[in-house]
């Protein structure tokens, strides 16, 4: 059975607290594994929350402050230790190609997995497989930053009244399926297209042309919003959002569930970005991430 969820590892921003551990974030998309931005603490999180290094395809990192990134050699390592038998992918800001080799390298292990580096420098696709593309798009940071898009491409929904109408059933309705048309009806008679279901995460970042683009359309969008909106000018100081520039993206952009994260241990009370986001006019799910928290992805309309 396929499974489409966020799995929240940890939700606080630069410094780690009592409650909230460094960033972490694995997305389950049907039989894959995608980790975003492994901060410090990340392998020991995965432990808690039941998830394994061979649930691992990808590691897609915004950039390379230490909340996003520390957590990558213990992740890495574990994966050899464990003999992942996949190949797995990390993405990357080009511009931090010496860190992830620091990273990569920290210490000494035994390599014994396939890990293919595959860093980013340009907005666009950096990976294209049967289920999914994954995109990618400039944000604005004091150090080059990256935010992640994964589409799903389009089907078709096949409508059972309209194959009816014209005699077509059993091994038909496939033959219809692969060749588009069978005896005079085509596929576009007798099905719908079904919409693609699409993901965003979008870490440290001011707002910027990035951000609604990447948030464009989005069933699940996980985003930053380190501040309250009483904070803005600070947080456009340091590169990031708060939750009611996070949630004002989110609305006009037509998310169907919004997940804020990467708070500031200056806030105590959680609340406070879900009424700030909900007076910003976003009105769709809304989820303030907690850590070993799930979201899942909303099921299709």
């Amino acid at each position: 059975m396929s499974v489409r969820e966020l799995l929240v590892l940890g939700t606080a921003s630069q410094v780690p607290t009592r409650h909230r551990n460094h960033n972490g974030y694995l997305l389950r998309w049907d039989g894959e594994g995608i980790l975003f931005d492994p901060g410090e603490g990340t392998q020991r999180q995965m432990l808690r929350a039941g998830a394994a290094a061979h649930d691992l395809h990808r590691i897609c990192v915004t950039h390379f402050h230490g909340d996003h990134s520390l957590g990558l050699a213990g992740v890495i390592q574990r994966i050899n230790l464990d003999r992942v038998p996949h190949q797995v992918t990390a993405h990357y800001p080009r511009s931090g190609q010496h860190f992830f080799e620091r990273l990569r390298y920290a210490t000494a292990y035994h390599e014994t997995v396939e890990l293919t580096e595959a860093p980013v420098d340009a907005d666009g696709p950096v990976a294209t497989v049967p289920g999914y593309t994954l995109e990618a798009r400039r944000l604005s940071h004091p150090v080059e930053s990256y935010g992640y898009r994964l589409v799903e491409p389009d089907g078709r929904r096949m409508l059972p009244d309209r194959l009816a109408a014209h005699g077509i059933a059993g091994p038909d309705v496939g033959r219809l399926q692969r060749d588009g048309v069978l005896n005079g009806v085509t596929l576009d008679e007798v099905s719908e297209v079904r919409r693609g279901q699409r993901f965003a995460f979008v870490m440290d970042t001011r707002l910027c042309d990035g951000v609604p683009a990447l948030a464009e359309g989005c069933d699940l969008l996980v985003i930053e919003s380190t501040f309250l909106d009483e904070d803005a000018a600070l947080a456009a100081d340091h590169g990031h959002l708060t939750a009611g520039q996070a949630a004002g993206v989110a609305a006009a952009a037509g998310v169907r569930h919004l997940v804020l994260t990467h708070f500031s241990q200056r806030y105590a009370d959680p609340g406070e970005f879900e009424r700030q986001a909900r007076a910003a006019g976003y009105t769709g799910g809304l989820t303030v991430a907690r850590d070993l928290q799930r979201v899942p992805v909303p099921k299709r309309r």
